[in-house]
């Protein structure tokens, strides 16, 4: 097992950052470490990569434990951080020439970097100093520094930060390719980045974990969640008023004068009975339509509470 993380705990003061927590990832997996802000999932990968100690609990990586084999575990990981640090003076190829040599890279270090340069796209800012480049194209010498010396782990805090759309296709391609041969761990708010890298997600609110699970098999348990869309011709009935005076419908949007979103309590397929009650009603339903659960609509039912 790649990471391996039992009951783990860090406490500041009275606050809990994070709560009694396990779970694992095992080798060629990439796994998406989802929360709202604040809600441990960089503490935690602080933990992992031996930036701060835990308050209780254990975690391995590669086999090695955190608190008894640091350096180990820094030679087999690669980090990228929240707040990425580079030293903005130096060029691009000075920079991963000196994390290759801090990471004791001696064998083909030259051919190593024009590699890593390549594979983040850095090509046509190789030349540059850090300090000119934009913040995207920084991201992505952080992203070269976290693979210069091709470990077996790479855990990545929000790694697109501050990419354009382009940029964002690019290196969803490179971590995808990348997780076939390493394990991935890495936290972003950005669920579409999600689904087309991850197959599996942990979702942490408050310190502790309130999800762990197959995207499918999580979308599908949150059926409840299923959404209803309605569109009418104009009418004077309150339609919003009357939809949710209906015991089968959970909550109603108005998305518009005329289009209305619904859930059902129950999680079934409520389109008979909203077809229905426009009948009942005298409504001219011009549009009726199912929409599954996203994984956002599933993130912000587990964190509703951290999102009010």
């Amino acid at each position: 097992m790649s990471v391996q993380v039992n009951n783990i705990t860090k406490q500041y003061g009275d606050q809990k950052a994070v709560n009694n927590i396990s779970f694992k990832v095992g080798e060629g997996e990439i796994v998406g470490f989802l929360g709202p802000n604040g809600a441990g999932k960089t503490t935690t990968m602080k933990m992992l990569t031996c930036f701060i100690p835990q308050t209780s609990g254990s975690a391995t990586v590669c086999d090695f434990d955190i608190n008894e084999h640091p350096l180990e575990i820094r030679k087999n990981i690669g980090y990228l951080p929240e707040h990425n640090p580079l030293y903005l003076d130096m060029y691009v190829k000075e920079y991963l020439q000196f994390v290759g040599k801090v990471h004791n890279v001696k064998k083909g270090l030259k051919s190593r970097i024009s590699e890593m340069i390549e594979t983040t796209g850095l090509t046509r800012e190789q030349n540059k100093k850090i300090g000119q480049l934009s913040k995207g194209y920084r991201q992505r010498v952080g992203l070269a520094s976290a693979l210069i010396h091709n470990p077996k782990v790479l855990i990545l805090d929000e790694p697109t930060t501050g990419l354009d759309p382009n940029q964002l296709a690019e290196i969803r391609a490179l971590i995808k390719s990348l997780g076939k041969e390493k394990t991935l761990l890495f936290s972003t708010h950005i669920m579409q980045e999600v689904e087309a890298v991850c197959d599996r997600v942990i979702i942490i609110d408050k310190g502790e974990i309130v999800a762990d699970d197959n995207i499918v098999e999580l979308q599908s348990k949150m059926a409840g969640s299923n959404k209803f869309m309605l569109e009418f011709l104009p009418s004077n009935e309150n339609i919003e008023s009357l939809l949710n005076g209906l015991d089968y419908v959970n909550a109603t949007i108005k998305k518009t004068p005329n289009i209305f979103e619904c859930s059902s309590i129950d999680g079934n397929d409520i389109r008979p009975e909203l077809f229905k009650f426009a009948v009942e009603n005298n409504l001219t339903l011009i549009g009726l339509s199912s929409e599954e659960n996203s994984l956002e609509d599933v993130f912000k039912d587990l964190t509703r509470s951290s999102n009010v």
